[in-house]
């Protein structure tokens, strides 16, 4: 993960995926935001809920193997693998940053 120089912010993210939704919240914004499997998550309180359900549903290791910036967004390709339906699969995490954390996150395929 360092050799790809992530961004403080979006490498204390994939730390804090594999402990639960309190690590992941931490390294948001008060209001920010997660999009994923077409919902939105919005808040602190509102991440760690969607963080723990995803790791109620799934176990899953999640590897950054490619990072661009676009703009104000910094686009991480992830190799992610687990007990889910595709698995493995490459999924692209979309962040924005603003004030040292992350302001916006969004994952599709």
């Amino acid at each position: 993960m360092n050799d790809l120089h992530l961004p403080e912010p979006i490498s204390a993210y994939f730390t804090a995926d594999a402990h639960g939704g309190p690590a992941v919240a931490r390294c948001f914004n008060p209001d920010g935001r997660v999009l994923d499997e077409g919902q939105t998550h919005t808040g602190l309180a509102a991440i760690e809920a969607w963080k723990a359900h995803t790791a109620d549903r799934y176990r899953y290791t999640a590897t950054p193997i490619n990072v661009e910036k676009d703009e104000r967004t910094y686009i991480v390709t992830s190799h992610v693998v687990g007990d889910f339906p595709g698995s493995p699969v490459d999924l692209r995490y979309a962040f924005t940053l603003e004030r040292g954390k992350i302001a916006t996150l969004e994952i599709s395929a």
